[in-house]
C-alpha cells in the first residue's frame, strides 16, 4: 500500500477529465488522472468519434449511389463491414495514441485502475490512496434502458451496435433523440430498413420544431419509418429476430432493437454519497462554478445534471482547472453549448428556441427569419434541402440559431460566436461571407433581421 500526493486528483480520463488535467499541468499544478479504460473515454471509443467515421462512410455509400446524376459513373455493390471497421478503427486507435502521447509529455501522472472516493481528498485505486488538495470527479456516463427492458440478445445499446461486423437487414430503434436518429441514418445508407420509436411528438425533441418537422420530412424521403407520440410497452426475442410492442397494441418487427434513450450518470459505487456528496438520481449537483457541497471536490461532464456533450465536458473541465487556479472563467450556460446531431441532414443549433425565447422574453419581444437553403449555391451544390433559422430580441441581440441541411454542423462556430456575443444582426450584416459557401446562409438571415434583406421578399 502506498500513498501518492497532487495538487489535482482527477477521476475519469474522458473528454473532461483529460481537458481538466491539461489546462491544469499548464496552470503549474501536479496531477494525477485516474482512468480504469482508456484515455479519452466514451466520446472517442465509443461515442462521438466512432460514430462519426461510420456517419462518413455512409456518406460516401450515399454519394456513390447517387453518382450518377452528378455524371460521375460508380457503381455501389455493397458495403464491405470489415474495411468500415478497421478505417473506423484506425481513426480511433490514431487520436488514443496521440493523446497518450499528449498526456505523457506534459508530465501528467496516469494511474490505470478504478478509482473510488474515500475522503474528500483521497482516492482509492486498489491498494494505493493517490491524495490531492483539490479532487475533480468526471467518471462521465453509461448507455441506459427504460425500467423493465433488459439489455442483451438483440436488444443491444450504441456500444454493441457499434460492433456489429454485418449490416442487418430490418432495425428497431427505441428513442428518437440524438443517438436514434444518427444510427438510423447509417443504417439506412447501409441498406437496412429501419423504424424509429419516440414517444414525444417530434424526432430529435429537444430542438426547434421547425427543424424536426423538416427532419421528419427528410427521413420519410429517404424511407425510414417512425411511430412519434406512442411509449414503447415490451418486446419479445428468439433466434432470428425481436418483436417490439407499443402502448397502441402496433408491433414491429425487426432483426435487432437498439436502445437509445439517452444515458445515465456513471457514479455507482463510487464512493461519492459516503463522502458527502449531493446526489440526485445518479447525478453529482454543483453548483454554477461546478463545485460540489464538498469544499475542494469538483463535478463536471455527463454526471452534472444538464446536456451530455463531449464538448461541454471538455469546456468544463478546462472551467475547473481555471477556477482552482483563481482565474474566475466565464460560465457557458447550458443553452448557450452548441449542438449537432449528424445524420443526413444534419441537425446543428446553439440558443433559444423561438418558442423558448418568446417564454423568456415576450412573444411580442422576439422575431425570427427562416431562410431556405434552396436559394443558397453551394446547397444546391451539395445536393441539400434545408434551413438556417435566426431567432433575436427586437432590437437587441441574437439569441438562437437553429440549422438543417446537409454540413450544416460545420456553420456552428458562427453562430456560437453570434448567440454567446450577444451580437445584434446589425453587427453581423456588414461582415462579408465568402460565395459560394453555406455559410452565406446565414449571412442572409443576418440580413433580414437587420432590415436590409436582398435575397428574401
Amino acid at each position: 500500500m502506498s500513498e501518492q500526493n497532487f495538487d489535482i486528483v482527477v477521476l475519469g480520463g474522458g473528454s473532461g477529465g483529460y481537458a481538466a488535467a491539461l489546462r491544469a499541468v499548464q496552470l503549474g499544478f501536479t496531477v494525477a488522472l485516474i482512468e480504469k479504460d482508456k484515455l479519452g473515454g466514451t466520446c472517442l471509443h465509443r461515442g462521438c468519434v466512432p460514430t462519426k467515421a461510420l456517419l462518413h462512410t455512409a456518406e460516401v455509400a450515399d454519394v456513390a449511389r447517387d453518382a450518377a446524376k452528378y455524371g460521375v459513373n460508380a457503381t455501389l455493390n455493397s458495403i464491405d463491414m470489415t474495411t468500415v471497421n478497421a478505417h473506423r478503427d484506425g481513426i480511433v486507435t490514431s487520436k488514443w495514441k496521440g493523446l497518450q502521447g499528449l498526456i505523457k509529455a506534459r508530465g501528467i501522472t496516469v494511474i490505470e485502475g478504478e478509482g473510488r472516493l474515500v475522503s474528500p481528498t483521497s482516492v482509492q485505486v486498489g491498494a494505493d490512496t493517490i491524495v490531492g488538495k483539490n479532487v475533480i470527479l468526471a467518471t462521465g456516463s453509461y448507455s441506459r434502458s427504460l425500467p423493465g427492458l433488459e439489455l442483451g440478445g438483440r436488444v443491444i445499446t450504441s456500444e454493441q451496435a457499434l460492433t456489429l461486423d454485418y449490416i442487418p437487414k430490418k432495425v428497431a430503434v427505441l428513442g428518437g433523440g440524438v443517438i436514434g436518429v444518427e444510427f438510423a441514418s447509417v443504417w439506412k445508407s447501409f441498406g437496412a430498413d429501419v423504424t424509429i420509436i419516440e414517444a414525444l411528438p417530434h424526432l430529435v425533441p429537444n430542438e426547434e420544431e421547425s427543424i424536426s418537422k423538416q427532419l421528419e420530412r427528410a427521413f420519410r424521403k429517404r424511407g425510414i419509418e417512425y411511430s412519434l407520440g406512442v411509449r414503447f410497452q415490451s418486446v419479445s426475442q428468439n433466434e432470428s429476430g425481436v418483436v417490439v410492442t407499443l402502448e397502441d397494441g402496433k408491433t414491429i418487427e425487426a432483426e435487432l432493437l437498439l436502445v437509445a434513450v439517452g444515458r445515465g450518470p456513471a457514479t455507482a459505487g463510487l464512493g461519492f454519497e459516503e463522502v458527502g456528496i449531493t446526489m440526485d438520481r445518479g447525478f453529482v449537483i454543483a453548483n454554477e462554478r461546478l463545485a460540489t457541497n464538498v469544499p475542494g471536490v469538483y463535478a463536471i461532464g455527463d454526471i452534472v445534471p444538464g446536456l451530455q456533450l463531449a464538448h461541454r465536458s471538455f469546456q468544463q473541465g478546462i472551467f475547473v482547472a481555471e477556477e482552482i487556479a483563481g482565474l474566475n472563467p466565464i460560465i457557458v450556460e447550458d443553452i448557450n453549448i452548441p449542438k449537432i446531431t449528424y445524420c443526413d441532414p444534419e441537425v446543428a443549433s446553439v440558443g433559444y428556441s423561438e418558442a423558448k425565447a418568446a417564454e423568456k422574453f415576450g412573444a411580442d419581444q422576439i422575431s425570427s427569419y427562416d431562410y431556405n437553403l434552396g436559394g443558397n449555391a453551394k446547397s444546391s451544390i451539395l445536393g441539400t434541402a434545408g434551413s438556417v433559422k435566426v431567432v433575436r430580441v427586437n432590437d437587441g441581440p441574437v439569441v438562437g440559431v437553429h440549422m438543417i441541411g446537409a454540413r450544416v454542423g460545420e456553420l456552428i462556430g458562427e453562430a456560437q460566436l453570434a448567440v454567446n456575443w450577444e451580437a445584434y444582426p446589425e453587427d453581423i450584416a456588414p461582415l462579408i461571407h465568402a460565395h459560394p459557401t453555406q455559410n452565406e446562409a446565414m449571412g442572409e438571415a443576418f440580413l433580414y433581421l437587420a432590415g436590409k434583406p436582398l435575397h428574401a421578399l
